[in-house]
């Protein structure tokens, strides 16, 4: 059976969605070694399957030599990218790309964006991740529950507990679900700066609402009243 670049990217997709970031490459290597056509797909795939195993310099090197070859990148290969710089807090790195994205003229959409804010949570860039987050909102991207959690957390890490409470205040108003995270990460906030009483009350709208409380809940709301 002959095999051509949608049997090979076809192949790639199946070890992204299996977790098989080296399997993936292996199949890429090959492509080339068979002299077939690499295109978009094979790169989103291989990125992607790059990046949701950690290998966040695998998945750049991936995305140069797609450059490279002058492979057309759409939303998916740059939201797959900034999702690498997620991981290792990479958030110039990932504003480069975001910028990138715009001057090529591919849309951003939500994943993009929650990508972002949170690679600028984990760099510790709560200042740029509001910016992000207005960004989009102004937009008209779709902001949900991972939006916000992603705010919140850039917030909960700098000690912004405050920033943290406006965007809960935001969230009731736009009528965004709130979930575990969503307490988790406000309450941590809260409880970093000793905010013992905006802590307590953060923690009793999660009593009152359906949302599940854990371990980790009630220790940061208890280690809130210790600081406080």
């Amino acid at each position: 059976v002959e095999c051509n670049t949608t049997t090979f990217n076809a192949a790639i997709s199946a070890c992204e969605k299996g977790g098989q970031w080296a399997k993936a490459l292996q199949f890429v290597n090959l492509m080339v070694q068979w002299e077939l056509e690499l295109d978009t797909i094979t790169f989103n795939a291989a990125v992607s399957a790059c990046q949701k195993a950690g290998k966040q310099e695998m998945a750049f090197q991936l995305i140069s030599k797609m450059w490279q070859n002058q492979v057309e990148s759409d939303t998916i290969t740059f939201s797959a990218a900034i999702s690498a710089c997620e991981t290792g807090g990479e958030w110039e790195r990932a504003l480069q790309l975001f910028r990138a994205m715009s001057q090529d003229g591919v849309e951003s959409n939500n994943i993009t964006f929650n990508a972002l804010i949170s690679a600028c949570g984990q760099g510790s860039a709560w200042a740029k991740a509001l910016e992000v987050f207005t960004v989009m909102a102004r937009r008209c991207v779709e902001v949900d529950t991972i939006t916000f959690n992603s705010a919140i957390s850039a917030c909960e890490n700098a000690g912004e507990w405050k920033r943290a409470l406006q965007l809960c205040t935001v969230m009731m108003q736009w009528q965004v679900q709130w979930n575990t995270i969503t307490f988790n990460s406000t309450i941590s906030a809260c409880e970093k700066t000793g905010e013992w009483e905006a802590a307590l009350r953060i923690f009793g709208v999660s009593k009152q609402s359906k949302v599940e409380s854990f371990t980790v809940t009630y220790n940061a709301a208890i280690s809130a009243c210790e600081k406080g």
